[in-house]
């Protein structure tokens, strides 16, 4: 008979299997990872996943929601710790290719796979919302201090697209380490340069 789990050993195991599958995915694919697969990396009977999580695709959503709310953090701690909307700006784009460049597992989850049926996860979708605000944050931060003008939610895309571009670059070896943070300094400076408010 299984033993009763406590919600400690739930959230350990689930923590665990997270990591193994952000790992596996990342390297092989999501179309190419088992649950059998999963278990065995974790030296578990195949069914055990399936006490914890519904099924594959659960799993992936699960390591994807953990992933925007990792780098939804970090780019809100940079936003906290700098004082000025230009320092928030370098802050948070510093902040964020870190984080790719650090977790590239993840991040390569987070962005470059579009999961069906996302909307039957609310924590990714709301994980996922959380991270897109922090793109456009410090674009408002830097608008309220009149360094530039625009639209907020369209300027914010642009950079995010911008500075991910970069990042993937750099993380398929088209660019040599250190690459995107050297692209996105020359692009922020350029962005402010040419959003300011016309006199």
């Amino acid at each position: 008979m299984p033993r009763v789990l406590s919600d400690t050993d739930v959230a350990d195991f689930r923590e665990r299997l997270c990591e193994a599958a952000e790992r596996l995915f990342a390297e092989r694919g999501p179309d190419a990872v088992t649950m059998r697969q999963l278990a065995a990396e974790l030296g578990v009977s195949p069914m055990t996943p399936y006490r914890y999580f519904e099924d594959k695709d659960d799993i992936l959503a699960a390591v994807r929601a953990n992933g925007f709310t990792r780098f939804a953090v970090a780019l809100e701690t940079a936003r906290d710790s700098a004082v000025g909307a230009r320092a928030i700006g370098t802050a948070v784009g510093e902040a964020y290719v870190a984080f790719a460049v650090e977790n590239p597992h993840a991040y390569k989850l987070m962005f470059d796979f579009n999961q069906p049926h996302a909307e039957k996860y609310p924590e990714l979708v709301a994980a996922g919302q959380r991270a897109q605000k922090t793109m456009t944050g410090y674009i408002k931060d830097a608008m309220a201090e009149g360094l530039m003008s625009g639209d907020a939610e369209q300027i914010g895309l642009m950079n995010w697209a911008a500075i991910h571009g970069a990042v993937i670059l750099e993380l398929s070896g088209m660019l040599p380490p250190g690459g995107a943070r050297m692209i996105f300094r020359g692009f922020d400076t350029a962005l402010i340069r040419g959003l300011r408010p016309q006199d």
